[in-house]
């Protein structure tokens, strides 16, 4: 405050109750929080009652975005979206149709494109949640490439949210090193192999150096589980 050109510092009261008032508003972000990852807990009980390898392939990939992110140095609110945004990328498959969604082998075109709807979904399912706005729109871009040639929209390059393009290198490494009915999955050299050599058409290659130095100083230590936060549970790194 300033009278007659001289500033005044607030009041004792005033500090207090500013104070008091900071307080009240963290109280309310803390249980605005704990509802949020309790009603997110609830979808994916959902997601895992509808399909179980989504629901684990969910927390495999946030796994491995989060230690993308820890490479990266990511801030905690930062490391919190990329987390959720990694769990609920796939939300959207609970609306595809069980015939393509467990089909054991290579979708024909029609059943791609069928598929190809589930980023929609999923950020159809989260938009209108409060505070998940950037959580659905990085669900909803991650299959976008780094060239621009993904979908849904063709974004490019750093158009696309850093947590999206986390999460592609992410969900398409898990996708290669997972074994399924109908094939075995890649040793974990021979994935990072393929990253490499996308780099810079479907992956942004400085995200990619950063999730393979993640994943083998992750490697050294020698655990079979990893830990979800928001799950406050431990997962088999091995897929099923």
């Amino acid at each position: 405050m300033k009278k007659n050109n001289v500033f005044e510092l607030p009041s004792v009261n005033t500090a207090l109750s500013l104070l008091g008032m900071a307080g009240q508003i963290e109280q309310l972000k803390k249980e605005n929080r704990e509802v949020s990852e309790q009603a997110a807990r609830v979808i994916l009980k959902a997601l895992d009652v509808k399909d179980s390898y989504t629901f684990g392939h969910s927390m495999r990939v946030a796994y491995f975005s989060l230690v993308t992110g820890s490479e990266l140095k990511l801030t905690p609110d930062e490391m919190r979206e990329l987390e959720l945004s990694a769990i609920f990328h796939d939300i959207g498959k609970i609306g595809t149709p069980d015939a393509v969604l467990n089909k054991p082998s290579r979708l024909s075109e029609d059943e791609f494109e069928i598929m190809k709807k589930h980023p929609e979904k999923s950020y159809e399912i989260l938009e209108s949640y409060p505070g998940f706005e950037k959580i659905a729109a990085n669900a909803r871009f991650h299959h976008e490439r780094y060239d621009g040639k993904g979908y849904p929209l063709g974004l490019k390059g750093e158009d696309i949210p850093v947590a999206a393009r986390i999460i592609l290198i992410a969900d398409t490494f898990d996708a290669m090193t997972s074994t399924r009915p109908y094939r075995k999955g890649l040793p974990y050299e021979v994935a990072f192999d393929e990253l490499i050599q996308f780099s810079g058409s479907q992956f942004d290659p400085k995200l990619v150096r950063f999730f393979i130095e993640g994943m083998r100083k992750e490697a050294l230590k020698g655990e079979e589980e990893f830990f979800i936060p928001l799950m406050d549970k431990r997962f088999n790194k091995n897929a099923a």
